[in-house]
């Protein structure tokens, strides 16, 4: 079995799986599969944490709301991650929920809150955004799962690159970009290490577009003839740079 069979449940877990082992969900996700979509001894899921692989596995109930995952075998071997990161102003509750779903399934590598002049959003629920991230990669097969970093201000960010991460390659969303055409710039640039900056709701300020074009290692992209929404951009971003620069 090389691709996800969606006939099956998904489930991320946070234990170790190997053959001939077996996994115990948290109290939640044993209710959840027992009492929710009624499953019973010796009924079958795939399950995966991020770093192992997906493995079919056997429910073993051991109570009326516990129960232990038996595997059976590796049905799926670990995958390695592309190397997009995912840098953006973080929006409110229902769009970011949606943006975050969205880039997991695009297959970045990591997510970065980024803060900036014009961010609306004052307090960060990561917790929320790690939900998202484990649901999304559930549904769609995912097998690498994102880590989420902790929010950092822009000029913080920018400051840092060259001694953090300084052979990736920022690529940052500009509706001031004199061409509408993404595709000509993107396809002069080599192949590597890569991260995809999208603004708040109301634009990067003047200063930070001055900052970010005065930067090396910084190239700015349109996003075609209209001004998009900021969750709409980052699917938009994403799927340009994945289809010419990533794994696509």
């Amino acid at each position: 079995m090389s691709r996800y069979d969606f006939r099956l449940q998904r489930l991320f877990v946070r234990t170790a799986l190997r053959d001939g082992g077996e996994s115990e969900p948290t109290r939640e996700q044993s209710n959840y599969l027992l009492n929710v979509l009624r499953m019973g001894e010796g009924d079958r899921l795939l399950l995966f944490n991020g770093s192992d692989g997906e493995w079919l596995a056997e429910v073993r109930p051991t109570g009326r709301r516990d129960c232990r995952l038996h595997l059976v075998e590796c049905v799926r071997p670990q995958t390695t991650p592309g190397d997009v990161d995912w840098l953006f102003a973080p929006l409110k509750h229902a769009r970011l929920d949606y943006m975050v779903q969205k880039a997991v399934e695009m297959g970045v590598a990591r997510i970065r809150p980024v803060i900036t002049r014009h961010t609306q959003v004052g307090r960060i629920n990561l917790e929320r955004m790690e939900a998202n991230v484990i649901e999304a990669a559930e549904q769609c097969g995912v097998l690498s799962v994102p880590p989420i970093c902790e929010p950092v201000d822009l000029d913080r960010l920018l400051d840092a690159w060259i001694a953090t991460d300084p052979d990736r390659r920022l690529l940052f969303c500009d509706e001031h970009e004199e061409t509408s055409n993404p595709l000509a710039i993107l396809a002069g640039l080599p192949r590597g290490p890569l991260a995809v900056l999208i603004g708040p709701e109301g634009g990067f300020s003047r200063e930070e577009r001055a900052i970010l074009r005065s930067k090396s290692f910084v190239t700015a992209i349109p996003l075609g003839p209209r001004i998009l929404r900021a969750d709409t951009a980052a699917v938009a971003a994403l799927t340009v740079v994945q289809a010419t620069l990533g794994d696509w």
